[in-house]
């Protein structure tokens, strides 16, 4: 029980260090890309968790996962709403993250 819980802190803290990432880069970017329903990615083989939200953007229309890597960079795939991988894009850093996603957005 107690691992249990820290595995869902664990990814918790994942996310929220992911979307604060966001914020300190850009502090409007997640409103301009209209993000919504964010959800906490968990622990797997090759990720260490992440984070899952909607966009409705201007170009892209879907969801986007920035997934943490055991290797300390992010992956970040761009999903269409039938959850289909549209475009992915590996070994992201911290201070990527909002130009990558701004440049599928076509900003």
């Amino acid at each position: 029980m107690i691992t249990e819980e820290k595995t869902e802190s664990a990814t918790m803290v994942i996310a929220r260090t992911i979307i604060n990432q966001i914020k300190y880069s850009d502090r409007m970017a997640l409103m301009a890309w209209g993000a919504n329903n964010f959800i906490a990615l968990e622990i797997t083989k090759e990720f260490h968790g992440g984070v899952q939200f909607k966009v409705n953007g201007l170009r892209f229309k879907g969801y986007v996962h920035i997934q943490l890597r055991w290797v300390d960079d992010y992956t970040v795939s761009f999903l269409n709403i039938k959850g289909e991988v549209k475009k992915q894009v590996e070994g992201v850093y911290c201070d990527m993250l909002v130009e990558v996603i701004d440049w599928i957005e076509g900003k």
